[in-house]
């Protein structure tokens, strides 16, 4: 049962994955020329390129269900491999480690193809990472908060549910919210500050008791799972909004900018393993304890961050609100068929609630701040004449 079920989502991820890298190759305009046309505009530069390119609700359904799938089921698989596995435990920090380095590799050969060329690419490498130390030492910070992040995810699906962590980790919007008005002097609307305490209530019902798993024997500390996803968001929230500003603050590509973040990552993580588990690691090897489940892990954790990333072109607020909704949902009856978890009252009204929140926060402004100035325009339009 249990291969069947995660089989099935392995192989779904697989075609899409592939499916992507056929949409991004042949996609008019490439995806990378638009994202540098949207910081280019953040700026008040004039974008290289603006051609919008018609989308059909059926890609976009596509890019959902993605999302979702990839969402729910790296939650799901990472709690396996750290609760019902009977292998050997591997070491979280290098699994972390070694997403990194995916992550620089599949970000290199995004800047091969955005630079067309060999010496374009070699150009740029030089320019943007051996001559600019700088630069380095900038996209040092997002690295190491992410690193931190990464790394509480696994002590905190070490001794929470999925179902649990899914619904808990959306605390990470609120967090987003607030480092963007303190960094970069955003404001947010009536009605997403309402859904920012929904969410906030929902996840205080489902922490309140959290739901237990009959089937997860390893001894779990849901405090200790909870006090490291309230780390995680707070990191995520930074970090994100931290990027984004380096992002707009310069024309620089974007596959420049996480190449010279996953630089600093593999150092920053490399001396995470080596500070915590360095002696184990050097006895027993740096892949001890891997299995393809574990791969499947990594693999995730590489390709989800920057699918989004690609995909959230052909999406909007509230598509992924949906997504986020429906990996709850997904993750719950995941965890239900896998590790046996009871779902009380205070979990699903706890889970509604973040749903709807997150629903809500997705909803677009209206701005009507211009609404009382076009009227005033009118009326002494009508006087004049």
């Amino acid at each position: 049962m249990l291969c069947t079920v995660i089989g099935r989502n392995v192989i779904n991820i697989c075609l899409s994955v592939h499916v992507l890298k056929y949409i991004v190759i042949n996609a008019k305009p490439k995806i990378s020329i638009w994202l540098q046309g949207e910081v280019n505009s953040a700026v008040n530069c004039s974008p290289r390129i603006t051609l919008e390119e018609p989308v059909s609700v059926v890609f976009k359904v596509y890019c959902l269900s993605v999302m979702t799938m990839v969402a729910a089921t790296y939650t799901v698989v990472l709690r396996y491999t750290r609760t019902i596995s009977s292998t050997a435990m591997y070491f979280s920090t290098t699994a972390v480690c070694v997403t990194e380095v995916i992550k620089l590799f599949l970000s290199l050969g995004m800047l091969t193809k955005e630079a067309g060329s060999f010496g374009r690419l070699k150009a740029s490498i030089v320019e943007h990472v051996f001559q600019s130390p700088k630069e380095l030492l900038k996209l040092s910070v997002p690295s190491v908060v992410y690193a931190i992040q990464n790394n509480m995810a696994f002590i905190a699906l070490s001794n929470l549910d999925a179902a649990v962590y899914q619904v808990t980790y959306q605390l990470k919007i609120p967090c987003t919210a607030l480092c963007m008005v303190l960094m970069l002097n955003r404001s947010l609307s009536r009605l997403q500050w309402l859904s920012v305490c929904m969410l906030c209530g929902g996840v205080a019902l489902v922490q309140w008791k959290p739901a237990e798993a009959t089937k997860v024997q390893v001894e779990q500390n849901p405090f200790w799972g909870f006090m490291a996803i309230a780390v995680a968001v707070f990191c995520s929230g930074f970090a994100g909004v931290y990027f984004e500003k380096v992002l707009k603050s310069s024309d620089t590509s974007l596959w420049v900018r996480n190449i010279q973040m996953y630089l600093s990552g593999i150092v920053v993580t490399l001396a995470g393993v080596y500070m915590t588990e360095g002696t184990q690691v050097i006895q027993k090897g740096f892949f001890y304890g891997y299995t393809p489940w574990v791969c499947f892990v990594v693999f995730l954790a590489s390709v989800g961050g920057l699918y989004t990333s690609v995909v959230v072109k052909y999406t909007d607020n509230i598509m992924k609100g949906f997504s986020a909704a429906a990996a709850i949902v997904l993750s719950t009856v995941a965890s239900v068929a896998l590790f046996g978890l009871q779902i009380t009252v205070n979990f699903a009204s706890g889970a509604m609630l973040v749903c709807i929140s997150i629903y809500l926060y997705g909803l677009p402004k209206q701005d009507t701040t211009k609404l009382p100035r076009a009227d005033k325009d009118t009326k002494q339009k009508l006087i004049t004449v």
